[in-house]
C-alpha cells in the first residue's frame, strides 16, 4: 500500500500537498514507463493469500500477533483483524513445471503457518468468509496492532460522517423458497476483515497493460462463479460470493446521499474499457480524495532526471486505498518491468489444488484474451461485463451471462466451450508443461461440469444439516469443521460430498 504510515492526524494543507505530489508522481511515471521494457518475454506471476485463524471450536482465534512472531519471515504479514494473516508467494515464471513448484511451495508455507498457529491455540482456515464470524467479532479491540489500520479506519469513518451500513439480500438455500437478508450497522471497518482473498499478480509491459486489464475485466465473472467460496456472513445465507458486496460496503466512504448522487465507490469495477494504464491512475487521482495523505521527501522528477527509478510513494499509497477488482500496481523494485496487474476477485480456498487451478485458468485465459486479434471487449459493452460479475457473484452457477456471439449463456457452457480452450492455448503459449495444463485445467473442467464450487458445497452442507434439525449456528460450525478436514485432504472441491 506504500510507505508505512506513522502519523495519526492530517491537516487541510497535508491533503493539498498530497494531491499535488500525486500529480508530480504521474508526470514522473510517464518517463519511467517510456524507459521500461516494451516487452516482457517471460513474465512473472505472484500470489497473496489471506487466511483466517480459528480455535478448536472453529470460532475466530485472535492470535495473529503470536503466530506472526513465531513465523518471523517477510512472506507472512498481518491483516486488518487479529484473526487474519497473509502469505505472500515469491514471484516466478509460469513456464515449464513452475505450476507444480507453486503447488509444493504453497503447501509448505501453509503447513508451516498452520503448525505455528496450532502452537498458539489456533489453526488456519482457507475460506472466503469465515462462517462462524459474528457481529461481536467486529469490535475495535479485535483490530490488528498496526498504525495504518487505525488511521485508515479513522479516515474512512470521518469521510462517511456516520457508522457503516451493511445491507445484503441473499438467494434462497437449496430446498428453501425465501431468501435471507443482512441489515446491520458497524462502528468499525472490521467487517472488511471477513473478506479473505487470493490475489494474483502478473508483470505486464506498459504497452500491453490496457489489453490485459480489459481482458481481466471480461474474465472476472467466470472467475467468481468457478471459485465462489463465501456464501455466509454473520449467520446469514447471502450471495454465492458475498465478499464482493461486503467489501464494497465495509470500506465505503460515501454516506447515503452521495451514493444516491452516483459518486463512485472506492471498491470499484470501473466504468469503461481503457487504452492506457494512465487511464486508471488518472481516474484514481481525479475521482478519489486521499485517505492517507502522508508525503515523503522524494522528488520523483529529480530522481528520473538522474537516471534512477523513483518510489512514487504517494501514487502507490493513494492507489492502495482504491480497491479496483483488477488494480494497476507500480513496483519500483524491478526497473525493467515496474508494472503489475493485481487480480482481486478470487476468494481464498478451498484447497491448494483448487487455488493453483484457479491461477492456471486465470493466467492462461488472460493470455489468450489479451493477445486476441479481435478482442472480446471490442464486441461487448463495459456495462455487460460489470453486470456479469454482479450476477455471477449473486447466483453462481445458476447465473445467465452475456457473451458476444451467443448472448445469454450459462457459466458452465461458457467455461467448457469457450474459456477452457482459451486457457489451454494461453498456458501452452506461456510454456507450461502439457501434463500440468491437463491437471489443473482438468480441475476447472470438473468444477464446471459438476456445477460445484466451495460456495455450492457450503450451502448444500448447511441446508442438509438444518433439514436434519440443527440450528444455524450449529450447522455453520459443523460445516466449517468438516470443511477444514477436507481442506487438508487436498481433494478438489468438486469431488466433495455432503
Amino acid at each position: 500500500m506504500g510507505h508505512e504510515v506513522t502519523r495519526l492526524k492530517f491537516s487541510h494543507r497535508d491533503r493539498q500537498d498530497f494531491r499535488e505530489k500525486v500529480q508530480t508522481c504521474l508526470d514522473a511515471l510517464t518517463t519511467v514507463l517510456e524507459k521500461a521494457e516494451a516487452e516482457i518475454p517471460s513474465p512473472k506471476m505472484g500470489m497473496e493469500i489471506e487466511l483466517n485463524l480459528v480455535d478448536e471450536n472453529c470460532d475466530p482465534a485472535m492470535v495473529n500477533a503470536a503466530v506472526l512472531a513465531d513465523l518471523a519471515g517477510p512472506n507472512y504479514q498481518s491483516e486488518l483483524a487479529q484473526f487474519n494473516i497473509e502469505i505472500n508467494v515469491e514471484p516466478r515464471h509460469l513456464a515449464g513445471a513452475n505450476l507444480a513448484a507453486l503447488d509444493s511451495d504453497l503447501r509448505a508455507s501453509l503447513d508451516l503457518a498452520d503448525a505455528r498457529a496450532r502452537e498458539s491455540g489456533g489453526r488456519l482456515a482457507m475460506i472466503g468468509i469465515l462462517p462462524t464470524l459474528r457481529e461481536e467479532h467486529f469490535e475495535q479491540k479485535w483490530m490488528s496492532a498496526d498504525t495504518r489500520y487505525t488511521v485508515l479506519e479513522e479516515q474512512i469513518l470521518a469521510a462517511r460522517g456516520e457508522d457503516i451500513e451493511l445491507s445484503i439480500a441473499g438467494v434462497p438455500l437449496p430446498g428453501r423458497s425465501s431468501a435471507e437478508r443482512l441489515t446491520t450497522v458497524a462502528q468499525t471497518i472490521l467487517p472488511e476483515a471477513a473478506c479473505t482473498s487470493v490475489q494474483l499478480h502478473l508483470q505486464v509491459a506498459p504497452g500491453d497493460f490496457a489489453a490485459y486489464w480489459n481482458a481481466a475485466q471480461i474474465l472476472a465473472a467466470a472467475q467468481v462463479v468457478l471459485a465462489a467460496n463465501s456464501p455466509f456472513f454473520a449467520g446469514k445465507a447471502l450471495w454465492n460470493e458475498t465478499r464482493l458486496p461486503l467489501f464494497e460496503q465495509a470500506t465505503d466512504t460515501r454516506p447515503r446521499e452521495l451514493r444516491n448522487q452516483g459518486v463512485r465507490p472506492r471498491v470499484w469495477f470501473g466504468e469503461r474499457w481503457i487504452t492506457s494504464i494512465f487511464d486508471l491512475f488518472e481516474e484514481n487521482s481525479r475521482y478519489f480524495p486521499a485517505l492517507l495523505p502522508d508525503c515523503t521527501p522524494e522528488d520523483p522528477i529529480a530522481v528520473v532526471a538522474g537516471g534512477g527509478t523513483p518510489d512514487l510513494a504517494e501514487l502507490t499509497m493513494h492507489n492502495g486505498t482504491i480497491y479496483r477488482w483488477n488494480r494497476p500496481v507500480y513496483d519500483p523494485t524491478d526497473a525493467r518491468a515496474p508494472l503489475r496487474l493485481e487480480n482481486r476477485v478470487l476468494p481464498a480456498g478451498p484447497t491448494i489444488v483448487d487455488t493453483v487451478a484457479n491461477a492456471a485458468f486465470y493466467y492462461g485465459t488472460l493470455c489468450s484474451l489479451a493477445r486476441s486479434d479481435r478482442p472480446v471487449w471490442t464486441q461487448m459493452p463495459f456495462a455487460s461485463a460489470e453486470e456479469n460479475l454482479r450476477v455471477g457473484a449473486i447466483n453462481g452457477f445458476d447465473s445467465v451471462m452475456q457473451w458476444p456471439g451467443v448472448r445469454a449463456v450459462s457459466p458452465q457452457d461458457l467455461v467448457r466451450r469457450t474459456l477452457l480452450p482459451m486457457a489451454e492455448a494461453g498456458l501452452e503459449a506461456l510454456g507450461v508443461d502439457a501434463a500440468l495444463r491437463d491437471k489443473y485445467l482438468g480441475v476447472i473442467e470438473g468444477r464446471a461440469r459438476a456445477a460445484r464450487s466451495g460456495s455450492v458445497w457450503q450451502r448444500e452442507c448447511v441446508a442438509s444439516r438444518e433439514r436434519a434439525g440443527q440450528s444455524r449456528d450449529d450447522a455453520l460450525r459443523a460445516m466449517l469443521c468438516e470443511y477444514l478436514e477436507r481442506m487438508h485432504s487436498g481433494e478438489p472441491v468438486h469431488t466433495w460430498s455432503w
